[in-house]
């Protein structure tokens, strides 16, 4: 899915880009798609193509450090799909192996560029709220079957919830908030016969405030996604954005209106100005996935920084270590 959808429809239409092969052991379901491109049926041949220069991996997640590993030694630039890695320790490994071999190294946490936290940082840049007290983030879905894919319901390393939907929302909140000070979370499974986690309530502990991350599969009628709080004031936002059911549909993310949601997603605004309660619906900022890979273009090509940097998706991985180990043995872990 994450190469169907979210990697190979913007690197097909971005003018800067050439869709040129895809590694796919026995099937040929993107030639399907993608009638001009290569198949590889192995990685190493992949890799033996001077013709390429960016790999995107998005293979399971416990496949990420060892096929990064090998792309970055073979001297070509990565994408790497989130989570990063499953350790820390690997992931500062392969940030050490992109230095010495002069490549650039990304990590896709396109969820930056939803039309919804778009709105909330703008809100947050715009310091309406005050000094902030408390926010929490949700990610939730209605989900009680177990997935069809197998690896990410096989009880292995970097599988559960909170390395897939987690890693999103973890990322979120260190781009507002920065690295916290210390974690507590509780990890669980609800699904019959699930063997990993599907649900978590991960809390991060700053100077100043709180933050709330959660998820879980059994959300029928969603929660706001974004609640903050501050001494001015709140702000409210429903997941709104609108990108990844539109590529579901195989709609082009060149087309005209592209990440724009609803009217009826506006996020509610509620403050104290001036002495008087103020509530302002307020419009909701542009989805844009494309803007993630106008900037590793960027990045290759002039120099640029990068999007997402290998540093901060590793302190992605770092909150996840810490919350599983918070969860084990039920206490506050200090970063």
């Amino acid at each position: 899915m994450s190469g169907h959808l979210f990697h190979a429809p913007f690197i097909d239409v971005h003018p800067n880009f050439k869709l040129y092969g895809v590694f796919e052991r026995t099937k040929n379901l993107a030639e399907k798609k993608y009638p001009n491109i290569k198949t590889f049926r192995s990685l190493e041949d992949l890799l033996q193509d001077d013709a390429i220069e960016l790999v995107i991996v998005n293979t399971p997640n416990i496949t990420h450090y060892n096929f990064t590993k090998k792309i970055i030694e073979a001297g070509k630039h990565v994408v790497v799909e989130k989570p990063f890695t499953v350790t820390s320790k690997e992931a500062e490994e392969l940030i050490a192996l992109a230095e010495k071999h002069h490549v650039k190294l990304s990590v896709y946490h396109n969820r930056r560029w939803d039309s919804d936290f778009k709105t909330v940082r703008k809100i947050l840049n715009e310091e309406k709220l005050g000094e902030i007290i408390e926010a929490e983030f949700h990610f939730d879905r209605f989900e009680p079957n177990l997935s069809y894919k197998t690896h990410k319901e096989t009880p292995t390393e970097g599988v559960g919830c909170l390395y897939d939907l987690g890693s999103h929302l973890i990322d979120q909140a260190l781009q507002l908030f920065g690295m916290p000070n210390s974690v507590f979370a509780s990890l669980n499974s609800f699904r019959k016969a699930s063997k990993v986690d599907d649900y978590f309530d991960v809390k991060l502990f700053y100077n100043s405030h709180y933050v709330t991350l959660k998820s879980s599969y059994f959300v029928r009628e969603p929660h706001l996604a974004y609640s903050i709080h501050g001494t001015n004031g709140s702000f409210v936002k429903s997941k709104g954005d609108i990108q990844e059911a539109e590529l579901q549909k195989e709609v082009k993310p060149n087309t005209e209106n592209w990440g724009v949601e609803p009217e009826s997603e506006k996020g509610l605004l509620h403050i104290i100005k001036n002495g008087e309660s103020i509530k302002e619906l307020i419009p909701t900022e542009k989805g844009d996935y494309m803007a993630y890979y106008e900037g590793i273009y960027n990045a290759i090509r002039n120099n640029k920084p990068l999007p997402v940097t290998a540093e901060e998706a590793t302190n992605v991985i770092r909150i996840i270590e810490a919350s599983i180990k918070s969860n084990n043995l039920k206490r506050v872990i200090d970063l």
